[in-house]
């Protein structure tokens, strides 16, 4: 089973719109889905509640029982802020890519340098166990905050993949219960070509 960690000691940062998309994505294209909730405010978990029966199902995972299904071949973590320490430690380690998302200003720019600098000393990630990489959550490219949040990314040394718009589609997909991949692709072309980088490099990293 393959294991995706959606991290960022920051609040709100956009951790729970990846791991949601991210869990529609690969129970449309056919795998038996988990979908992890670490956060106390359970925003995945009450996603998931609302998500219409007609659609490809995704199970969940709870982290207090171990209660699994059985023959899933992804898991997805949501995770909460402020993870740190042995708790990150154990999660990096269980996880076969780690995704993390940044918005574009000071605050999250700040908190995300100290979480990945955390997260490079990691020992799973120094010897190429666990792959780490970048996303930027609600870019507005015509932006100064956007340039400066890809030269910050940039200077990481983590992979950057691919910069997520500020689109009111993520709003209702997130209220509906569902993800882009389970909406009409007519709606979602801008968004999907966005997506591309990010799905590639995980199948990549899985495969590894």
């Amino acid at each position: 089973m393959k294991n995706i960690l959606v991290a960022n000691s920051k609040g709100g940062a956009g951790k729970t719109t990846l791991a949601t998309n991210l869990a529609s994505y690969l129970a449309v294209s056919g795998h038996r889905v988990l979908l992890n909730d670490l956060d106390r405010q359970q925003s995945s978990a009450q996603w998931l509640s609302r998500r219409p029966a007609d659609l490809p199902l995704i199970h969940s995972y709870n982290a207090h029982t171990k209660e699994k299904s059985n023959g899933a071949t992804w898991v997805v973590t949501d995770t909460a802020a402020g993870l740190r320490d042995e708790k990150l430690a154990d999660a990096v380690k269980q996880a076969d890519c780690v995704i993390v998302p940044i918005q574009p200003s000071a605050f999250d720019m700040g908190a995300s340098s100290d979480f990945l600098d955390r997260l490079a000393e990691e020992k799973a990630v120094r010897k190429n166990k666990t792959f780490v990489a970048l996303v930027g959550m609600r870019v507005n490219s015509r932006t100064h905050a956007a340039t400066t949040l890809a030269n910050f990314m940039e200077e990481t040394g983590f992979p950057v993949l691919t910069y997520l718009r500020n689109a009111q589609v993520y709003a209702t997909a997130a209220e509906l219960g569902i993800g882009l991949f389970d909406m009409r692709p007519s709606l979602v072309a801008q968004d999907m070509e966005q997506w591309a980088p990010l799905l590639n490099w995980i199948k990549e990293a899985a495969a590894e």
